[in-house]
Parts: structure tokens; C-alpha cells; sequence
């Protein structure tokens, strides 16, 4: 009488481990690339919001005779406000208060004292650490230009 062997479907514990260990080897590779990549993601996404609120206080400029909106924080507020003009009720310059990507609402500033040089309102966020800094420490802003790699 012959005897059937019979095969097991199943992986040694060894084969386990060693799976485990290849893949805790790759996420110590790839784990700290993907947060390093991950606040740079955000810096990009307030640098995008700050270039979306110089749009909406230049298109305000162009309906005022050129001039941006002067004031601190309370035009940000402004811009979400429909106006009267003529008349005629006027949409908002926005539909909300824009934010950073760490969910502060931008800084606003014109006349521009941050940046003598330019005749552009100062708009900056607080940064990753939410405090303000007057745009500069860790504060993205829109007069200094970013630093090459």
C-alpha cells in the first residue's frame, strides 16, 4: 500500500519573519522621505492659497481705480462680503477666508511695510508652527523669493 503525501500550503515561521523583516527594512527607507515630502506638499499648497488672495485683491484693484484694499485683516474679511456699487449688488472677491494648509487664516497687509520695494500687499501665512512672525521665521510669504536647491 502506497502512501500519499500530502502537502502543507502554508509558510514556516521563518519565511514570515523574514517577509517582516524586508518590509520594516523598506519603511525605514521610504517612511522619512514621505514626511519630508509631506510639509513641502503643504508649504506649495499656502503658497497656492497666498497667489489665490493677491487674484482677488487685484481683481478689487481693477474694479477701484487700481488701488488694493488698504487695511490689515478686516479687508480679508471684506472680500468675502458682496458689495454695492452703482446700484447693482456685486459678487464677493471670495468665497471664504482663505487659509493655509495648516487651517490659519492668511495675514493681510497694504500699505506694504514688509517689503518697501514693492507696491504689492503683503500677504503671509503664519507657517508651520501657526505663530505669527510678521512674515519672516518659519511664515511663507509673497515678497521673499524662495531660496534655490
Amino acid at each position: 500500500m502506497k502512501r500519499r503525501r500530502t502537502s502543507r500550503g502554508g509558510f514556516t515561521l521563518l519565511e514570515v519573519l523574514l517577509v517582516v523583516a524586508i518590509l520594516g527594512v523598506i519603511a525605514a527607507m521610504v517612511v522619512p522621505q514621505l514626511l519630508g515630502r509631506q510639509r513641502q506638499a503643504m508649504i506649495d499648497a499656502t503658497k497656492t492659497s497666498i497667489k489665490s488672495l493677491e487674484s482677488a485683491v487685484k481683481y478689487y484693484a481693477v474694479a477701484h481705480d487700481g488701488e488694493f484694499p488698504q487695511g490689515g485683516q478686516d479687508v480679508v474679511n471684506a472680500l468675502i462680503e458682496p458689495e454695492e456699487r452703482n446700484g447693482k449688488l456685486i459678487d464677493a472677491y471670495l468665497e471664504e477666508l482663505p487659509t493655509d494648509a495648516w487651517g490659519q487664516i492668511l495675514n493681510y497687509e497694504y500699505p506694504n511695510t514688509k517689503a518697501p520695494n514693492t507696491t504689492k500687499p503683503a500677504i503671509w501665512s503664519n507657517g508651520p508652527d501657526k505663530k505669527n512672525d510678521e512674515g519672516s521665521g518659519d511664515d511663507i510669504n509673497n515678497w521673499t523669493r524662495p531660496e534655490r536647491k
